[in-house]
């Protein structure tokens, strides 16, 4: 089963730790799908990751950029895994009905909204049922990452 870690988002928000996510995932060789739920998420997405950190560099493309199969990052708002990746990141609500074709999904969403938080139980109880490996992140004071049991 795909292995899913959800990511409480409490201190930090998306544009921080998303792109520190997906520094992890090329390390790790690997490809990553960016799904989000609007296109002007996915347009300021696009300009964030170009900018985050003048010392870092993500590749990525959107549908606008053209040739999927060549970026190692996608950023969409679709649940075609155009770019081949084995990485699905969903966040601001967004939902794939393919979580099991990927090595791993990564859950973001914002603990502050009532809503996400919500979905997020939704989700991770359907995943769950679904017999999927899951896991739970949570931001401290700082904004680091400690997993809960």
């Amino acid at each position: 089963m795909t292995e899913i870690s959800f990511y409480h988002l409490t201190v930090r928000p998306l544009e921080w730790a998303l792109p520190k996510l997906l520094e992890r995932t090329l390390e790790s060789d690997a490809r990553a799908l960016v799904m989000v739920s609007s296109e002007a998420r996915v347009e300021a997405l696009n300009a964030h990751l170009w900018t985050y950190d003048a010392n870092a560099w993500l590749p990525h493309g959107t549908e606008k950029d053209g040739n999927a199969a060549d970026q190692s990052i996608w950023l969409t708002t679709t649940d075609d895994n155009a770019n081949g990746a084995g990485f699905l990141f969903l966040a601001d609500g967004a939902v794939n009905d393919h979580v099991a074709d990927f090595t791993r999904v990564f859950e973001l969403f914002d603990g502050r909204d009532d809503e996400a938080v919500a979905a997020a139980r939704d989700r991770w109880k359907a995943y769950r049922k679904a017999g999927h490996n899951l896991s739970y992140w949570q931001q401290d004071e700082r904004g680091r990452w400690s997993k809960a049991a």
